[in-house]
């Protein structure tokens, strides 16, 4: 399997180690010129009361990942420096991720 990402997110490790966490988007979801300003991320709702929170709970249950929602987590890969730095990609990049099932002849 075979497909096409763009970079959204490249992160460093939160506790100091010498990896990065880039973080990939399919290219029909990806909004570079619209940034998140939800401060508690893209996928979580706000509301002004617990009536509007109520009155829009099916919205918000159909969102919620594992429960028939439509939303799904991005792929994310954790790379060393060096692999970062070698590949050279930045946010905004086309990538392929591949994935092949290696054939093994044993347990």
């Amino acid at each position: 399997m075979r497909r096409e990402y763009i970079i959204a997110r490249i992160e460093a490790s939160q506790d100091g180690s010498p990896y990065v966490y880039v973080t990939f988007n399919d290219p029909k979801e990806y909004k570079p010129d619209r940034p998140n300003m939800n401060p508690f991320g893209s996928g979580v709702a706000t509301f002004n009361s617990i009536e509007d929170l109520m009155k829009n709970m099916p919205k918000v249950m159909a969102n919620i990942p594992g429960l028939g929602g439509g939303l799904t987590e991005s792929p994310t890969i954790k790379l060393s420096m060096r692999e970062y730095q070698d590949m050279g990609i930045k946010v905004g990049d086309k990538v392929y991720i591949e994935i092949q099932k290696t054939e093994s002849s044993g347990v």
